[in-house]
């Protein structure tokens, strides 16, 4: 009998000092040195790859941000604010979820099939409403609508697929250069700015493909709009 409690007393101590190394070695010791070389090498990315604008943090260049005017009366979707540079659609998850304006509580696809709404492969003058055709022929009409302005008018052909597609997260915080470039008048106009003051804002603004092949070539929308700011303040 006494041999058993003098055991099963040498096994708990045995169970409680292993628990309080491991504790101490996975608890405290692995995360300090993870942070540590995180903060030390990456200390930008591991702290959410925030954007600061005359000192304060605006954003994270990894999650988009709309840009529109306040509602007015009676409306449920707010105007874009035409001034500044405009991201990917925001559907999100459309109406299975309240992220459908970038509020961070989930993040998802429209789950749209990529012929939701065609007929024969091809999209009708007329799709069903709340089909993927739909809402890609609405957002077009819109691209071009609101990016035609005087001496310059943009062509339903030159509107590429961003512009009128959310990306899978619905999140993409960038556009492709493409898109940038064909908002470069209605920006300038807005702002009081030359075309080709914007024009090389944008190619300023240009991301390549990481390692030169993975990928494709970029514009991060925020830190593009925060560099207008800073020019339209100059100007």
């Amino acid at each position: 009998m006494k041999n058993s409690v003098t055991n099963t007393a040498r096994l708990l101590g045995a169970g409680l000092r292993a628990l309080l190394v491991l504790t101490l070695v996975t608890g405290v010791i692995y995360p300090l040195v993870v942070t540590g070389i995180a903060q030390g090498l990456f200390s930008n990315k591991a702290n959410g790859s925030e954007i600061k604008a005359d000192g304060k943090v605006v954003g994270s260049s990894l999650i988009g941000q709309a840009y529109n005017l306040p509602l007015k009366k009676g409306q449920e979707t707010p105007d874009p604010d035409l001034k500044w540079f405009q991201g990917r659609p925001q559907n999100g998850l459309g109406a299975n979820s309240v992220n459908t304006q970038y509020t961070l509580i989930l993040s998802g696809a429209t789950n749209r099939s990529g012929d939701n709404g065609a007929v024969n492969g091809k999209c009708p003058a007329k799709p069903e409403d709340g089909t993927l055709c739909a809402l890609v022929l609405d957002a077009k009409a819109a691209v071009v609508k609101d990016n035609s302005v005087s001496g310059y008018t943009v062509k339903p052909s030159d509107v590429p697929a961003d512009a009128v597609t959310s990306s899978g997260s619905g999140l993409d915080p960038d556009i492709s250069p493409q898109y940038a470039e064909i908002q470069v008048h209605r920006v300038a106009e807005k702002n009081g700015l030359s075309v080709a003051q914007v024009e090389k804002l944008v190619k300023d603004h240009i991301t390549s493909r990481t390692l030169g092949f993975i990928g494709e070539p970029r514009v991060n929308v925020l830190e593009l709009n925060i560099a207008l700011k800073a020019l339209s303040a100059k100007s």
